[in-house]
């Protein structure tokens, strides 16, 4: 086992606990295999996180923040309306395309058996809608209409990648790009969005 500073072995850890979870769900996972995964033994893998549920909690909130990154910057990088519905949505695709983990921790059953997991799942969700809202450029609308658009638009990127994913389908992420992007700018222009 090759020693690593405590901040590169717990990245480790996080890394593959991601992947185990993302493969067998929470409770199938045991933190034996956790360890037996990373090359540590189990006292290393407690040394960092108190049991498999505060380790779960961490990956969670790990790649809940990854996601928020990827997709507010992706939108954030752009000022056209158009181009950050687009870009929003291919960075939300392409983040589940390149951590299939990801999209098992996140959506799958797991995630939904404890409160506080569930709880960080929705703060995942709300900060992207939230970050949605803010972006909405539509005449006089309200906070709170704003608001539910951000959530519905969220909510649309969460169902079609569930779908794509799920049902393993040969979809490209462009072409779901594409689509589910020309959908939601439609209603949102529909709606009197500038741009």
């Amino acid at each position: 086992m090759t020693r690593l500073p405590a901040s590169e072995r717990r990245r480790q850890l996080l890394d593959v606990a991601l992947t185990e979870f993302g493969r067998h769900g929470y409770h199938t996972t045991a933190m034996t295999e956790i360890a037996g995964a990373a090359g540590v033994t189990k006292p290393v893998l407690y040394q960092h996180f108190e049991s498999k549920r505060d380790l779960y909690l961490e990956v969670l909130a790990d790649v809940g923040s990854r996601l928020r990154e990827a997709v507010i910057g992706a939108a954030a990088a752009v000022e056209d309306p158009r181009e950050q519905v687009e870009t929003g949505f291919r960075a939300f695709f392409e983040f589940f395309e390149a951590s299939p983990a990801s999209f098992g921790v996140l959506y799958g059953d797991s995630s939904r058996v404890d409160a506080d997991f569930a709880a960080e799942v929705a703060a995942t969700e709300s900060a992207i809608a939230e970050r949605i809202a803010d972006l909405i450029a539509i005449g006089e609308l309200s906070t709170d209409v704003r608001r539910l658009l951000g959530h519905a638009i969220a909510g649309m990127a969460e169902a079609a990648v569930r779908h794509w994913y799920g049902e393993g389908s040969a979809i490209s992420t462009r072409e779901l790009t594409d689509a589910i992007a020309t959908l939601a700018w439609a209603g949102l222009r529909g709606r009197g969005a500038e741009g």
